[in-house]
Formats: structure tokens, sequence, C-alpha cells
């Protein structure tokens, strides 16, 4: 029989790539959905009751939001592979040193984080050049965001820990809760509803620190109910002190990856700081476009982060023969689900645009205008995501932040700050595409003919053989990390 611990994992290195890859993206795509849902309701009650100068602080909040989980997503992402490859090679040892070194580093710089981003929102701000009259909202909202990163940064951790032991299934229901929870009280807080105070746009942070707290606590004690071998018991507490060479795998190869979410969340602030320029409105209704975008992206981060996750053990197991498998798969999946729903939201724009901002709003044409220009580009981008991640499941994770910071720093925002003068406005929307056309095409290359596939994390006895796919990488010996 199936220990109680185990029966949520999937054994990714087994069975049809396809079907697989799909059911354990599933809950990831479940759980993307809530979050943009959650999202979307936070937006509907703060335009509909405060405005858009509301929803402007709200934008610009969300995005330093972004690039302050962009500081922990890296090692995060990198304990995943780790912690994947692990599991391939039935090493659960390692996995549990691994939770120990990154339990420590994550509970410690969030901490910092929280601190130094409370005292510095006025400065970040600044430097966004929120417009003046959302400046005081998003002080408030993105202060209590600050004081509630320890909780969303491990809650963050330990679902992709579960994750890369093949638990796709358990980080959904806790995320549930945590959205339910911050949907109910999203309303209550805002307007001040029977016993709840009023606190404006600081009752949808509030909601959100909640949430997360209380969804983080439950999904622990879960977890040790369960005797996760995520969690270390008291005789384990020792495992707490960062083991070096854990610690510098980890960082060795999660700065690389957090660099590469702090230039996506880097470009996300000049792009907005570009969008400022023309004013509230247009922020506005920029803002209501970046939501909708986050849905047409939730298949490509969902089918991404499962490639990855599934890339990983096949890695540990010396399963090469399913690692190009998986790549195609992921790039198939991900162009066709994510056209499915491109092509929905050009059917229904209007109607999704009206949901989300009051009706008759001045910021409704502008976000028509942006959409129909902008939808498209996302589909390419799922072909970058599901490359990277595999890619990035052997350890190399350099070359995808090269790839990035060309398609970003050397397309999309200098043709948005170059070409604004000649085309106004629509230089930015037309960088969005252009900048996911330049990310498709270098990752297809980098994927074809990088040195992706000698790079490894852990190191030791060969074991397995590849197969003559043209994707064989040195093959890795359980429990031994590279120094």
């Amino acid at each position: 029989m199936t220990p109680p611990a185990q029966r949520s994992r999937r054994d990714l290195t087994q069975g049809p790539i396809t079907r697989t890859l799909l059911l354990f993206s599933l809950p990831l795509l479940g759980g993307n959905a809530l979050q943009s849902l959650n999202g979307t309701v936070n937006q509907i009650w703060v335009s509909h009751t405060l405005g858009e100068n509301a929803i402007t602080a709200l934008g610009n909040a969300n995005i330093v939001m972004v690039l302050m989980i962009g500081t922990m997503f890296g090692v995060g992402m990198a304990a995943n592979i780790l912690i994947g490859q692990a599991m391939g090679a039935r090493d659960l040892a390692m996995i549990k040193r691994v939770m120990g070194t990154a339990t420590t580093f994550f509970l410690g710089l969030s901490a910092l984080v929280a601190v130094a981003g409370w005292l510095l929102t006025p400065s970040i701000l600044d430097l966004m050049r929120t417009p003046p009259e959302a400046r005081a909202d998003a002080i408030i909202y993105l202060r209590i965001i600050f004081a509630s990163t320890p909780f969303m940064n491990y809650f963050m951790f330990i679902q992709m820990a579960q994750r890369g032991v093949g638990d796709s299934t358990t980080p959904f229901w806790f995320l549930l809760l945590a959205i339910m929870i911050d949907v109910t009280l999203n309303p209550l807080l805002i307007r001040g509803i029977g016993p709840f105070p009023k606190l404006g746009i600081a009752g949808s942070a509030t909601s959100t620190l909640i949430g997360q707290g209380v969804s983080l606590v439950c999904l622990v004690v879960h977890l040790y109910r369960k005797k996760s071998v995520l969690m270390l018991g008291w005789s384990e507490r020792r495992l707490l002190k960062p083991d070096v060479d854990i610690l510098g795998s980890l960082t060795a190869r999660g700065l690389p990856i957090g660099l590469q979410m702090l230039m996506m969340s880097s470009a996300a602030v000049m792009m907005i700081s570009f969008v400022n320029r023309y004013g509230a409105l247009t922020s506005a209704a920029y803002s209501t476009s970046s939501i909708i975008w986050s849905y047409l992206q939730m298949p490509t981060m969902a089918i991404g982060a499962s490639v990855s996750a599934m890339a990983a053990q096949n890695v540990g197991a010396g399963r090469w023969d399913r690692v190009a498998q998986v790549a195609r798969s992921g790039v198939f999946s991900g162009l066709v689900v994510t056209g499915v729903i491109a092509a929905l939201l050009y059917a229904f724009n209007d109607l999704v645009l009206s949901v989300l901002l009051p009706a008759h709003s001045p910021a409704l044409p502008l976000a028509r205008h942006i959409n129909t220009t902008v939808l498209w580009g996302f589909v390419l981008f799922s072909i970058s995501f599901a490359l990277t991640g595999v890619v990035r499941s052997t350890g190399a994770v350099w070359a995808p932040l090269l790839l990035l910071s060309v398609a970003l720093l050397g397309v999309r925002v200098p043709f948005a700050a170059l070409m604004s003068a000649r085309f106004g406005a629509d230089a930015i929307w037309w960088s969005f595409p252009l900048g996911s056309i330049t990310s498709a095409a270098l990752s297809l290359l980098y994927y074809r003919f990088g040195g992706w596939k000698r790079a490894h994390m852990l190191q030791g006895r060969a074991h397995g053989h590849a197969a003559d796919t043209g994707l064989a990488a040195p093959s890795m010996a359980p429990g031994a990390i590279r120094r």
C-alpha cells in the first residue's frame, strides 16, 4: 500500500509524455487561474469603489510586488530543480538537506526585503514616476504588501518544492484557500462592511496578507501531518544550518534565474514609467489590459513550470530519451492552448473590458486598442517558456538570462523609448510582440545549438545511458553537489 505522504506524488519519469505533462499542469493552471481571478476581483472592487486613481496606484504597486517576488524566485526555482533531480534519483536525504538550507535562506532574506521595502516605498514609487494623484494610495498599498513578504515568499517556495517531488495538487488546494480568504475579505475591508473597518485600498492589501499567512500555516501543518519528505522533524533541525555546498549550488543557479525575474520585473517598471508619462487614464487602461494578459499567460506558465519539473526528474533519473519529448510536447501544448485563449480574448475583448472597468469609462477604448495590438505576441511567448524550462532543468541558467536580456533590454525597452517620439504610445504597445518574437527565435536557436546539454547541478558516478536523440548530457549520480 502506498504511504499517505506519497499518494499525491506523480512519477514524472514514467508514462506518456503529453498526457503526464497536461495532467500535472492542470492544478498549476487552476492555481494560475485562481490568482488571476483574485487579481480581477481585486481590480473590480477597487475600480468600482475607489476609481481610476486607485487603479493606477494598484497597477504601480503590483509591478513592484512582482519585482519583490523575483528576488526570491531564483533560489526557489534552483531548489525546485535540485529537489526534482534528487527525487528522480530517489535520494530523499538530499531533499531534506536542500529544504533545510533553503528554508533558512528564504526566511532570512524575506525579512530583510520586507524591512527595506517598507522604508524605501516612497522612493521606489518616485523612480517609477507614479502619477501624483495615485501616489498616496500606492504607498499605503505597497507597504502592506511588503509586510506580507515573508508569508508570500515562503508560501511560494513550499509550493515549488512540492512540484519538485511530483505533487502539483496539494499546492492548488491551499492556494485556493488563500484566494478564498482574500476575495471574501477584500470588499469587507475596502468598504467597511459590518464589523470590519473601512480601510480603502489598504483593505485590499490587508486581505492578501491575511490570506497568504493563514494558508501558509495550514499548509505547513498539513505537510507535517502527512509526514511529507519536505518537512524537517525535530531531530533534523540541524539541517536548518545552511550547508555551504548546497547554498553555493542554489545561489550559483538561483542568481541568474532571479536576475531573469528581476529583469522582467525591471522591464515592466520601465514600461509603466513610459506609460505613466501619458497620464493616469492611459495607465489605468494599461493596468487593466495587463490583467487580461495574465489570463492569456496562465497556460504558458503552467505548462512551462510542469516542463521544468518533469525534465528535472528525468535528468535525475538519467532518462535523457524523454527530455527532448518533454520539450516538444511543452512547446506544442503551449502554442495550442494559448492560441485558443488568445482567439477568445480577441472575440470578446469589449465584453471582458466592460467587466474590469466601470461603464462608459474613458479608459475603455484605450484598453481595447492596447489589447488588439499586444495579445497575439503572448502566444509566441509560450515557446520561450517551455524551452527555457527544459534548459534550466539541467542547471544551465546563464544562457536564458542572456537571451532574455537581448529580448527585453535590446528590443522591447529601447523600441518603446526611442520610437515613442514618432509613434506615441503605440510604440509601447508594439514593443511587446516584438520582444516576444525575439525571445522565441533566440530560445529555439539556443535549444538546438547551445551547450546546455553539458550543464549539471549534481556530479558523481555516471549512471544510465543517453539515447541517440542529439540531447545527450552527462549523467548524474544522486547525493553529490557540484562545488
